[in-house]
């Protein structure tokens, strides 16, 4: 859609939304957007962005977004959330008013309006359980409900909810579970009547059946406040003090409350040596002390060496070995076979069991979640390979070292403006959570350097043809807009034509006279190499040309158009256009899709033909050390040989004796020249490098010398 021309009479449309998930990566909240926006630094063209969406009203998210301005500028947080209730009962079924209920229950429950916030809640989960923001609604709920006084209701939404947390957000929940447990009186009068009969107990098989029932209670529903409050005060000389007493041990380990969960079981062995949990009681104190004991040289691995996800751990594996081959470092490899709970229990297991001083990995979002997590509760430093936005905002011991969607976006934009000069662009992205993610990194990039993106355009994953995302690109496709066009029509109602066949070969010669509006200098597609080579013929028949660079393929096109001066636009891609060699021994990419994708440009985080020497060397060894695979190395091999070579200079210059001190050395790494590039680990613990940037031409792909552009550039006073 042409801005200029058709936002006067179309509504914005806004950028549909993604369902499918990508392997390695999460995309970040995005907001909403319209298809075109000529301002290019002002607040609405930093809140309109491409957002993931099930689906959508066009006349709904209207009003919601009139109700958002209105409430927003209300102070009374109730009448905003009736602004917003407004748009719920005019829009019941829509994916606006689902929005604009949960934006008025956030409203009254930031009021204190507890009851109305409940009610609210309610309504929306019991709707649509599967809500994008259905775990703040619950927790939200729960603590409404607690407030008006539904202790019962406010447990058992608490206590679900903590279940599938974890660290500080797992002890948060628990803390309110056990207020809501509290306040309802649900336990502790039970537990406190089962200890009093174990106490009471006059013969073995009342004592047996009374601490029984207190197992039972402890495993099975009291709070952790409910057993703390009881074992208080409690004599050791009472036949559940044991039960208590272990129990809270185990508590403050999953708390990671080393110095409680060691007093604990110091009292438990002192006062309890023979009793039925004792020999669990030595190992689990035994397990806390080593959490501090660590073997300098021994690192771990974290990868899905089974499983569905075999392959590409077997690839970070191969270069990971490579790394550190001739290096005395013991490498311990973890299988999490992609499963979450895998994952974590490797994670204890290397900083427990196996005294490793640091570990690589994992590579997959929810694992690498967990990872992190459990590194900075353990204190292991976790150097992770996981695409996943933001995952070393955890805490001070996670790093990362993979290529990301926001340092492709970062890269590409960089070079298209700081190199090539350009300043307005266009978006033509899959409607998957992948190209969502990098429409929304490259948009906010441009925007922040002084661009504009002019338009953008979503098709689906699946999608074959783009007849219709090109034509709308250059304002063809809503003809009716364009005041060309209604010329074009009166010229031919002028003529007076009155056979049917003629008036119509009049209107199709007026049609394709109009020009195309191409008022963008680049074109960002965040999709793979096989989309791509079928996208590109499609803008070809609008009329856009994409092979700038070829003065030969220009000068033909001037003769068959007529046209002296040319618009023409340079096409950019993300790693997802790499693509393995054809029959011909070129790239799949250029196979398929020809001269419509020459002069493009991409970026990437490895090129196995790039002339740099530490890529050269690493390109070298895994050839030799695995000629017998007869394939080159990736970006998965890459990294896993970097990160390894990242971690073995550390432990091989510094000799860090302890996971502190391995640490703060990993934090002050800088300028390590490797495979993937020249790293430096910047003031958020992210792996800064110089993305690889590749141009095609008809002879293959072919890596930029950014530097020497850069110069050629101020050479030139351009």
């Amino acid at each position: 859609m042409h801005l200029a021309m058709e936002v006067l009479s179309a509504s914005r449309r806004a950028l549909v939304a993604a369902l499918a998930l990508t392997l390695t990566a999460c995309p970040k909240t995005p907001s909403r957007t319209d298809s075109r926006d000529d301002t290019s630094g002002d607040d609405t063209a930093q809140n309109n962005r491409p957002r993931v969406e099930a689906k959508q009203d066009a006349t709904a998210n209207a009003a919601l977004a009139q109700a958002r301005t209105q409430a927003q500028a209300n102070p009374d947080k109730k009448q905003a959330a009736e602004t917003y209730l407004s748009v719920r009962k005019a829009y019941p079924a829509t994916t606006a008013g689902q929005d604009a209920l949960y934006n008025a229950g956030v409203l009254y429950f930031e009021a204190k309006d507890y009851a109305n916030a409940r009610k609210t809640f309610n309504e929306l989960l019991f709707e649509n359980p599967l809500y994008t923001q259905a775990e703040d609604a619950k927790h939200k709920l729960a603590v409404s409900a607690m407030e008006v006084g539904a202790y019962r209701d406010a447990y058992q939404t608490l206590t679900s909810l903590a279940e599938r947390a974890t660290g500080a957000e797992k002890e948060q929940l628990l803390k309110e579970a056990a207020r809501a447990a509290e306040g309802a009186g649900l336990f502790t009068q039970a537990l406190s009547s089962a200890v009093k009969d174990a106490g009471d107990a006059q013969t073995q098989e009342e004592k047996t059946a009374a601490v029984d029932k207190v197992e039972k209670l402890v495993e099975g529903r009291a709070s952790f406040l409910d057993i703390a409050r009881v074992q208080e005060g409690l004599s050791p000389s009472n036949p559940a003090w044991p039960v208590l007493q272990f129990k809270l041990a185990r508590i403050y380990y999953h708390l990671r409350d080393w110095t409680r969960l060691e007093e604990t079981l110091q009292t438990y062995l002192r006062e309890a040596p023979n009793s039925t949990f004792a020999p669990q009681a030595k190992e689990l104190l035994a397990r806390a002390t080593r959490r501090v004991e660590v073997r300098p040289r021994t690192v771990a691995v974290l990868l899905p060496m089974t499983g569905r996800y075999q392959p590409i751990g077997e690839a970070v594996l191969r270069g990971v070995k490579l790394g550190l081959q001739g290096s005395d470092i013991e490498l311990v490899v973890k299988d999490t076979q992609g499963d979450v709970n895998k994952t974590g229990q490797a994670m204890e297991q290397l900083a427990f069991d196996d005294g490793a001083i640091a570990a690589m990995g994992p590579l997959l979002v929810d694992d690498t979640k967990r990872a992190a997590l459990l590194a900075e509760e353990l204190q292991v430093p976790l150097l992770t390979l996981s695409r996943q936005e933001g995952i070393t905002d955890i805490g001070p011991y996670v790093f990362r070292n993979m290529l990301t969607n926001s340092a492709q976006a970062r890269a590409i934009a960089d070079y298209a403006m700081n190199v090539k000069g350009y300043k307005k662009f266009a978006v033509l992205y899959p409607n998957i959570p992948y190209g969502v993610e990098l429409a929304n990194e490259f948009w906010d990039d441009v925007v922040s350097r002084g661009g504009a993106v002019r338009g953008a355009e979503s098709y689906s994953y699946d999608q074959t043809t783009f007849t219709g995302e090109a034509k709308r690109l250059v304002g063809r496709y809503y003809l009716e807009d364009r005041g060309d066009w209604a010329e074009a029509v009166r010229d031919v109602q002028g003529e007076n034509i009155t056979d049917a066949y003629r008036r119509r070969k009049a209107m199709e010669k007026a049609r394709s006279g109009v020009e195309p509006i191409i008022d963008f200098e680049g074109l960002f597609i965040p999709d793979d190499w096989r989309r791509v080579s079928l996208v590109t013929p499609a803008l070809a028949v609008e009329d856009i040309v994409t092979n700038a660079c070829d003065p030969r393929d220009l000068e033909r096109i001037r003769k068959t158009t007529g046209k002296k001066d040319l618009k023409t636009v340079t096409l950019f891609g993300t790693n997802q256009w790499s693509s393995p060699k054809g029959r011909s021994g070129l790239p799949e990419l250029l196979e398929r899709g020809g001269k419509f994708v020459t002069c493009s440009v991409y970026v990437d985080g490895f090129f196995v033909d790039s002339q740099r020497p530490a890529t050269q060397k690493f390109v070298k060894t895994y050839r030799d050390a695995y000629k017998e695979m007869g394939r080159d190395p990736g970006l998965l091999e890459a990294i896993g040989y970097d990160s390894a070579r990242m971690v073995r200079q550390v432990i091989d210059k510094q000799r860090p004796n302890s996971r502190a001190a391995m640490r703060e050395a990993l934090a002050g790494l800088k300028d390590f020249d490797g495979a993937t590039g020249r790293t430096s680990f910047n003031d958020k613990r992210e792996a800064d490098k110089q993305l690889f940037l590749l141009s095609v031409d008809n002879k293959g792909v072919n890596e930029i010398n950014v530097d020497k552009e850069k110069a050629a550039v101020r050479g030139s006073g351009s």
